[in-house]
Formats: structure tokens, C-alpha cells, sequence
């Protein structure tokens, strides 16, 4: 090739690609003769020459500047490279992928709520998609200024618009305050329409948009948390049956029920405190079983017992054993 061949070659390729850049700009001060375009899987390639787009080429490969390149520009099909001159050209490398991005609330945002003049403080996660959904507008708001464009850029953004997107779509779609979470979806949807509407104004477009989890104050969560458990174990005495019931069938072992039993004793002991304490007694602070009998383990007809007649274990004026199952009263 002689002395001279490779001396003004160059290579244009976006070498270190990453999934996390939108887009990067080769930007070396001339494409010499003897270039070549490298166009990598996931990858477009947009001329600019002055500025303006002279062709988008998005087939990935190798290709010759001067036989496969120049031919198809707008403006410069019939350039030729001299011996020392080369064209003075930027080229915009696109990332083509869809990116999946992490998000969650800087901080608590204050969701308008009955009976809280200021607000109900409520953290949300999730996750967004992003992508260059249009060229020319991406070209003209970003790309002309900047060197590359990330995601952080894209989430930095969507995050500032965030709270009142969330304030906005909660109130429309939240119906139960606190169980945001039946409706994130919906919630979801009416964010990701406002911030595909939003970022279109940059070239870039938003896919999806989920809600992962609403966080509600430790002590709201305590409440429902109270309350869930004050709900199952008021079913305590059926739960019981039932498991004893369907571990017989399945031919449990004595340890599985004496296992079994504890657990229930502590679920009872439970319910028994979240109660007062006080429900197995009379309004006149008399207990309803005979006191000459109750030493001895016998009952009146719907009386119960201190102590099982089955295994004597103390039965804190519930109608079925906690050790045992044994059904105290009618």
C-alpha cells in the first residue's frame, strides 16, 4: 500500500459502549481517507455535518467511509478525499436499547388525607423504562451541547417531576389511602403517560413505569400490622380445629401436635392480652365454672374448666385446649 497508506485512516466506533449512555459523540476533528465505521449490535449511527443530520445507518458491520458512507449523504454523495484533506464530521452513536432504571422518593412526599391537615407522608419504589425514541428532537435539545447523555440524566429529571405526579395520580386513583398498593397499577399507568409526555420533549421516551411499593410511617404500619393480627386471631378457635382436623388425616406425629398445641397456646396467651385479659370473667368478677369442681377438672353442662380434664394443662377460659384440643364446653 506504500509508505503513506494507513497514515490518515481512522476508525470511528463507539469502543466503550455502555448500556447505561443513551448516546455518545465521535467528535475527532476530520474523518480521514481510508476510515472505516464500526456499527456494533444495539447501536445506530447518525452523520452530522454543520450540525445538521446527513444520514442515519443502523444496519451493524463494518463499512468503507468512502465507498459505503459518502455515497449516501445528503449533502456530500460527491466529496472526494484528497491526499491532506478529510471532512470535518461528528458522529452521533445511539444507544437503540430499552433501559430498565431502579427510582424510589427522595424523600416522603405529603399525600393530601382526611383528618391530616398535613398530609399522609408516603415513600414509593419502582422501576421505569427509557429509550431515544426521536432523533431529530434529541439531536436539537441534547446532543447539539453535550458529549454523551446517560441514564442518571434521564432519571435525574423524572425524579424532580415525581412528587407531584404521585400527589396527582394518588388522589385520582387511590381509593383507600391505606392500601395504595390495590391500585399501583392504575397509579402507575397515569405517571407513565405524564412523563413519556414530558421526556418526548427531549427525544426521549418512557415505555413503562411501575410502582414496586408504597412505605407508609412506622406507626401507621404498626396499626395495620395490629389490626391484621387482631382480625386472624379472633378466628383462633376455627384456625385451630381446622389445622388439628387436617394434621389427624394427614397422620401427624405426636411431636407434631404437642408442636402444634404450643403454638396455639402462645397464639391463645395473644389473644388473651389483646382482649384484657379479662374475658373469661363474669361482669360480677365471678368465673363461669363451678368453683367446688374446679379443682378437680369437672364441669356444669357449658362450664369451663381451669385445668383440662384431658391433660391438665391450664386452659385460661378458652373452650378448647391449648396442649391437647380437647373441647372444654359445649
Amino acid at each position: 500500500m506504500g509508505l503513506f497508506g494507513n497514515q490518515f485512516s481512522d476508525v470511528i466506533e463507539w469502543r466503550e459502549f455502555r448500556d447505561d449512555v443513551l448516546f455518545w459523540k465521535w467528535s475527532n476533528q476530520e474523518i480521514k481517507k481510508g476510515s472505516r465505521l464500526i456499527i456494533r449490535p444495539g447501536q445506530d449511527a447518525i452523520f452530522l455535518y454543520n450540525g445538521v443530520v446527513e444520514g442515519v445507518f443502523t444496519q451493524e458491520g463494518s463499512f468503507e467511509m468512502e465507498s459505503d458512507i459518502i455515497p449516501f449523504l445528503s449533502t456530500l454523495k460527491g466529496f472526494r478525499f484528497g491526499f491532506n484533506s478529510g471532512i470535518r464530521a461528528e458522529v452521533l452513536f445511539i444507544n437503540t436499547k430499552e433501559i430498565l432504571v431502579k427510582w424510589g422518593t427522595k424523600s416522603p412526599v405529603l399525600i393530601p388525607a382526611a383528618g391530616l391537615p398535613g398530609g399522609m407522608p408516603i415513600r414509593a419504589f419502582g422501576t421505569f423504562t427509557c429509550k431515544v425514541a426521536d432523533y431529530d428532537v434529541l439531536i436539537e435539545k441534547i446532543a447539539g451541547i453535550r458529549q454523551q447523555f446517560t441514564v442518571e440524566d434521564v432519571k435525574e429529571r423524572i425524579i424532580s417531576s415525581l412528587d407531584q405526579l404521585l400527589m396527582k395520580w394518588i388522589a385520582a386513583k387511590g381509593r383507600d389511602m391505606f392500601n395504595l398498593q390495590q391500585n399501583a397499577r392504575e397509579i402507575g399507568d397515569g405517571i407513565r403517560e405524564d412523563l413519556d409526555m414530558e421526556m418526548l420533549s427531549i427525544g426521549i421516551s418512557i415505555p413503562s413505569f411501575t410502582i414496586a411499593n408504597f412505605n407508609y410511617p412506622e406507626q401507621v404500619q404498626q396499626m395495620a400490622e395490629k389490626a391484621a393480627a387482631q382480625s386472624m386471631i379472633g378466628d383462633m378457635g376455627r384456625f385451630q380445629q381446622a389445622a388439628f382436623g387436617e394434621a389427624i388425616a394427614k397422620g401427624g406425629s405426636a411431636g407434631d401436635m404437642a408442636g402444634m398445641a404450643a403454638g396455639f397456646a402462645m397464639g391463645q396467651q395473644m389473644a388473651a392480652q389483646m382482649a384484657g385479659a379479662g374475658a373469661a370473667q363474669t361482669a360480677g368478677g365471678q368465673a363461669p365454672y363451678s368453683q367446688g369442681n374446679a379443682g378437680s377438672g369437672q364441669t356444669q353442662h357449658g362450664a369451663i374448666p381451669n385445668f383440662c380434664p384431658n391433660c391438665g394443662a391450664k386452659t385460661n377460659g378458652m373452650r378448647f385446649c391449648g396442649n391437647c384440643g380437647y373441647k372444654l364446653a359445649e
